[in-house]
């Protein structure tokens, strides 16, 4: 891995202009695009970059030019509603927001103006508990709540990950095959890997991806691919031969299902599963290939810039201290501690495997009894019968809480009563379901997570 200071990131990336490692795009027009930026940047001195760009080109070139200027930089989605928008501009106040697209531009620039005749712009640099922060990232999350924050990140906290990532998996240099959005921290890292490590990056359109499945290129054997459950399983049913030409499938996002595994084991795909989130920028765990394929379902072992550590010896609420820790959320009262508290419950076998057994405030006490949703979702999912599931705990005068599945049926015929029969033998009777409500679909964002407040919605319709 070459450490690249952010004095010497636009030199660096100069040298591996004769590399050719962007592939379908001109290294040459990508630096000199990253150098125009640069200056535009320097010239302009802004307080702060709202990059909010679906072109790839123009994300990461600019994004490289504003951590080389030393710019706060908030990173956008580009799909972003009024709504969502407006939240975030209101609190945001960019000095200079990055879009070629035209319409979407012009509505935010419209929904900026608005915001700054209506308040006083907050500090103009990325700050917590009214401090300013110089040289910062802000990548957004929305976690499970639905409600969209910043992790303020360093380019310091980024290569930190991709330090770590590399010592773990033992590769000479990451080629990264990327599907995943680039404003999202999953889609970002896939970047950095390649970009620090010497290695080839390709980007492509998971839609482009779906409607091309069949003709796709081969020759991906030394290649990463990062993936969430969802996508997963439409490779597997699509083409699993291509899938399993990867030396390695990186898969986070989301909880997976044993039968998913299972499958992917089946036709020999040489997955690690993963833990991490966008506060430790991606995996501070992670699975390698050769023990997944073993009938290995951990999520793997602590990275080595990342330390894991339990409530208990061996299962409890999950503490995590790593040199790629963000310094806390944009514009909030306090910086973040020494350990980062995710919520998560997990226990590590006698080899330091660990296992997530779910999220600490979504466990539901029905009669007494403990029941983790992850559990109940994963079962229901191996039944063949559900599209999609959540499980959440609703508030109940007899049991206290009862556990009730929201779920997307695979046909119409598909009862409440065939899924409890269809859960008898798989989980205890006091976790199956005792409340089921059918959806067209769930409240997922792009990389599979949840939105509980939408969810609590959907059950009080």
């Amino acid at each position: 891995m070459i450490n690249v200071s952010e004095e010497g990131l636009l030199s660096y990336l100069k040298q591996r202009c004769q590399q050719e490692w962007l592939i379908g795009y001109d290294s040459h027009k990508f630096y000199t695009l990253t150098e125009n930026y640069y200056q535009k940047f320097l010239t302009e001195k802004p307080a702060n970059i709202f990059l909010i760009e679906e072109k790839p080109l123009n994300f990461l070139t600019a994004f490289l030019a504003a951590v080389a200027a030393k710019c706060p930089i908030f990173l956008g989605n580009p799909h972003w509603q009024q709504n969502e928008c407006e939240q975030i501009l209101e609190w945001v106040q960019p000095a200079l927001i990055i879009s070629s697209h035209k319409d979407k531009l012009t509505e935010i620039n419209s929904i900026s103006q608005c915001s700054r005749e209506k308040q006083n712009p907050p500090a103009a640099m990325g700050f917590i508990s009214g401090q300013s922060l110089q040289n910062t990232i802000m990548i957004p999350t929305g976690g499970s709540s639905g409600k969209i924050r910043f992790a303020i990140h360093t380019w310091q906290t980024l290569t930190a990950s991709v330090k770590g990532f590399y010592q773990y998996f033992g590769v000479e240099f990451i080629n990264s095959f990327c599907i995943l959005p680039l404003y999202h921290v999953s889609g970002l890292m896939q970047f950095l890997r390649s970009f620090l490590t010497e290695g080839h990056f390709n980007i492509f359109s998971y839609q482009t991806l779906k409607q091309q499945i069949a003709e796709l290129p081969a020759n991906r054997q030394d290649y990463f691919i990062s993936l969430v459950p969802t996508q997963l399983q439409f490779l597997l049913d699509s083409n699993p031969l291509w899938l399993s030409q990867f030396s390695t499938v990186l898969l986070g996002g989301a909880a997976a299902w044993t039968s998913l595994l299972e499958k992917a084991r089946k036709f020999e795909i040489r997955l690690a599963p993963t833990y991490g989130m966008t506060e430790t920028a991606s995996q501070v765990v992670s699975l390698k290939p050769e023990e997944f394929l073993k009938g290995n379902n951990s999520s793997g072992q602590v990275l080595p810039h990342a330390q894991v550590t339990l409530s208990a010896q061996k299962e409890g609420t999950i503490a995590i201290k790593a040199e790629s820790l963000f310094l806390g959320y944009y514009a909030e009262a306090s910086f973040q501690d020494e350990f980062f508290y995710p919520d998560d419950l997990g226990r590590f076998d006698n080899q330091n495997y660990l296992y997530i057994l779910g999220r600490n405030s979504q466990k539901i006490i029905t009669g007494g009894e403990n029941v983790y949703p992850s559990e109940v979702e994963a079962a229901l999912l191996e039944t063949g019968l559900v599209k999609d599931v959540a499980v959440i705990g609703l508030a109940d005068p007899h049991w206290g809480e009862r556990v009730t599945a929201i779920y997307v049926p695979l046909s119409a015929e598909i009862s409440a009563e065939t899924l409890q029969n269809a859960l008898g033998k798989k989980i205890s009777k006091y976790k199956i379901p005792k409340q089921w409500i059918t959806v067209k679909s769930l409240p997922r964002n792009q990389q599979g997570k949840l939105n509980y407040q939408q969810l609590k919605k959907l059950t009080a319709n």
